[in-house]
């Protein structure tokens, strides 16, 4: 079993009159692309914002740990240098600019006069994109790219400060469906490499497609993660929460460390192959809560 990169223990965050996370736990394996859905005010914003530094350490009660180490981070830098990159669904790329440019914003590479090495620029960004299999020209302006092209350079330019742990905010929602899965073999391809992922999504085709174990928030707060290999849902209002939660797992599975609110139905659910899923059983966990989130 792989090491685990991050755990999040008992994350509870309050805004005045308002519980947005409660008691909220997970894990993220090295090589592990971990789905994170829930419907809207479930608490996955806040949760994101936490592990990005935007909320600071000490603005929440619970911990954070990066292999194995508490994190303390209070600032959008901190979570970086620790490896930590966040692709938001409003991406940060600046269209004046070309690819090779976007990349390395900030963190250009110089001479020994403190000039940028341009000649460096474009090609370490050529490298990058090539070893990420992404096919684009790192001299290309980024306003000539489509969206698709714009959230894998956006991947890219995150990898390109080392990072091991990618979290993607609703990384298709402006997408064409044959970019989605352009953009799900690459992250395929990343945990191969040993890339964690957490892939933040509603729709739940891709969810099932590309990611190893689900977590699911309802009102702030979160069961135990599940496996989703082969499995599929019965209903999305089920599995967002909308409804009284019900947990449903594979015959011969134990929950012996489920909180009590959980209930258990063995449900075996086939469906017709399709591009993203097989014939499968769904496995979820929903917990209640008494709390609302934002």
């Amino acid at each position: 079993m792989n090491p685990v990169v991050l755990q999040a223990d008992n994350i509870t965050k309050k805004f005045p009159g308002v519980i947005a996370l409660k008691a909220v736990g997970f894990d993220l394996r090295s090589g592990e692309i971990h789905g994170l859905s829930g419907e809207n005010g479930a608490g996955k914003s806040t949760l994101i914002k936490l592990l990005s530094g935007i909320y600071p350490y000490g603005s929440y009660e619970g911990n954070f740990f990066i292999h194995g180490q508490l994190a303390k981070f209070r600032s959008l830098a901190d979570a970086q240098n620790a490896g930590i990159a966040v692709i938001y669904q409003e991406l940060a790329l600046v269209n004046d600019m070309t690819v090779g440019e976007n990349i390395f914003l900030g963190s250009e590479p110089r001479t020994a006069r403190g000039l940028i090495n341009w000649h460096k620029v474009y090609h370490e960004a050529r490298l990058l994109l090539q070893k990420f299999k992404v096919n684009i020209d790192p001299s290309e302006p980024v306003a000539k790219l489509g969206m698709g092209q714009k959230q894998l350079v956006e991947i890219v330019k995150a990898l390109s400060k080392n990072s091991n742990i990618l979290v993607l905010d609703e990384p298709t929602a402006a997408l064409a469906e044959h970019e989605v899965l352009i953009l799900l073999d690459i992250l395929r391809d990343l945990r191969s490499r040993g890339i964690a992922s957490i892939y933040i999504s509603h729709k739940l085709d891709e969810i099932f497609a590309v990611c190893d174990r689900i977590t699911v928030l309802r009102d702030g707060a979160s069961p135990r993660s599940t496996p989703s290999k082969r499995t599929k849902q019965k209903s999305s209002s089920t599995w967002s929460g909308a409804k009284s939660p019900t947990c449903f797992r594979a015959a011969g599975q134990s929950w012996a460390h489920q909180p009590s609110k959980l209930k258990t139905l063995v449900l075996p659910i086939p469906i017709p192959a399709t591009a993203f899923l097989p014939t499968s059983i769904f496995h979820c966990a929903l917990a209640k809560s008494s709390g609302s989130a934002v």
